[in-house]
């Protein structure tokens, strides 16, 4: 019996990770990006002006390129594995590491006495902030959309019988136009999402659509099994 096909969004190199678990748990993972990670010139103040050092994107840790070096002196928050594995490879020693949500992040470190810190993110990120905490935000990349579904992207659609996965609400609302435009009927498709919100951003008219239960890849690929039973 073939494996279903899997099909992966996300930017590199999160979308090889992901297919390497993937394909351990049994999935054909078909691998095709419709964003691009790049980075964006930013200016590093000094480490001495803050208490810690958040990041909520593994790749805001790749694109911030030497630069982030100097912050490795500080405590580091990373708001989920993913992320505290990067800084770690980064050099960083201090890591304080959240489940995936912002918010619980940032109650975290107002408890340790956290009260200046600078956060590096992407040009689409979330605004999250906590009035204990004065947040110097660093915008140091993007992701640039791809505007039309590689080869394999739509083989994998057209076959059917497996999922997609979509990581975030602006990969979700981006993928359900590009579906749209090469005329892939959504009645054929079957989506499963990190998060609630992401499967709200997506739209209505799917074959069937399914939120993982926790923001992370392990829930997200549990859920595509689910979905796919």
């Amino acid at each position: 019996m073939s494996r279903p096909p899997l099909l992966i969004l996300r930017p590199e190199p999160g979308a090889s990770m992901t297919a390497k678990r993937a394909f351990g748990e049994g999935w054909r993972p078909v691998v095709s990006p419709i964003f691009r990670i790049e980075p964006i010139a930013w200016g590093a103040p000094p480490a001495g002006d803050y208490d810690a050092l958040f990041v909520t994107s593994a790749n805001a840790v790749r694109q911030a390129g030497k630069a982030i070096r100097p912050y490795a002196v500080i405590p580091a928050y990373a708001v989920g594995d993913a992320t505290a594995r990067a800084l770690k490879a980064a050099g960083f020693t201090d890591i304080h590491t959240g489940r995936g949500d912002a918010a619980a992040m940032l109650e975290t470190a107002a408890a340790n006495g956290v009260a200046r810190a600078l956060h590096l993110a992407g040009e689409d990120h979330r605004d999250a902030g906590l009035d204990a905490i004065a947040i110097d935000r660093r915008i140091v990349y993007r992701s640039a959309a791809i505007e039309r579904f590689g080869d394999k992207a739509l083989a994998a659609l057209r076959e059917g019988g497996g999922a997609v996965l979509l990581h975030s609400g602006r990969a979700a609302e981006h993928f359900a136009r590009l579906c749209d435009g090469a005329r892939i009927s959504r009645r054929h498709v079957r989506i499963a999402a990190l998060a609630p919100a992401v499967l709200d951003a997506a739209g209505s008219g799917w074959r069937a659509g399914i939120a993982a239960d926790k923001p992370d890849d392990a829930a997200l690929l549990a859920a595509a099994a689910r979905l796919c039973q």
